[in-house]
């Protein structure tokens, strides 16, 4: 894993400003929710920071990125090549960052969501939603129960992404809908 600061200074050439600040909100936001979940504060950091770092590629990049990593998009990702930037972007933060596999899989998982998610996954799946840089209606909201519950918190954020993209009738990743169904299956037992 390299040094954090040779990161962000990495990021700065490779981001736009915006998403460079983005990437900065979302590193905060897993340090402080790492601290209350009990993981690796700076290992989380690292997670937020470099998340986003395959969301700017340009089509011929993430062409070339998926030959590089061998990685064939699904259905839904061929569709929708926007997905892909999670995926590239885990292979992306081990090639070049020397990412560990529990940070790619947070990576890997961070904008669809998995059934596979552990607690560290599911820090980097909410940092990235609630860092400081975000300003939709039900950010407080959805911070505050971050903090308190990330089960409860990721579902919260899951009913929300799936009205939204109902609405813009976009399609809907397999493996959100698993994650709802299994988070409210777990909850429910509760």
């Amino acid at each position: 894993m390299k040094d954090i600061e040779e990161v962000k200074e990495e990021l700065k050439t490779r981001l736009t400003e915006k998403r460079y600040n983005h990437s900065l909100g979302a590193m905060k936001a897993a340090r402080e929710l790492a601290k209350i979940y009990g993981e690796y504060e700076e290992e989380a950091e690292f997670a937020g920071l470099i998340h986003d770092i395959a969301k700017e590629f340009s089509k011929e990049e993430i062409e070339n990125a998926l030959e590089k990593y061998k990685i064939v998009p699904d259905e839904i990702e061929a569709r929708q090549m926007g997905l892909l930037h999670a995926k590239l972007g885990a292979e992306v933060a081990k090639a070049e960052f020397g990412a560990s596999e529990k940070v790619q899989n947070a990576i890997k998982y961070h904008t669809t969501g998995n059934i596979e998610m552990d607690t560290f996954a599911k820090i980097i799946y909410l940092a990235d939603k609630i860092e400081e840089t975000r300003t939709y209606e039900e950010v407080e909201e959805l911070r505050t129960l971050a903090k308190g519950d990330l089960d409860r918190a990721i579902l919260f954020t899951l009913d929300f992404t799936i009205q939204k993209s109902i609405r813009k009738k976009s399609l809907i990743h397999p493996d959100t809908i698993n994650l709802r169904n299994k988070l409210l299956q777990t909850l429910d037992n509760q």
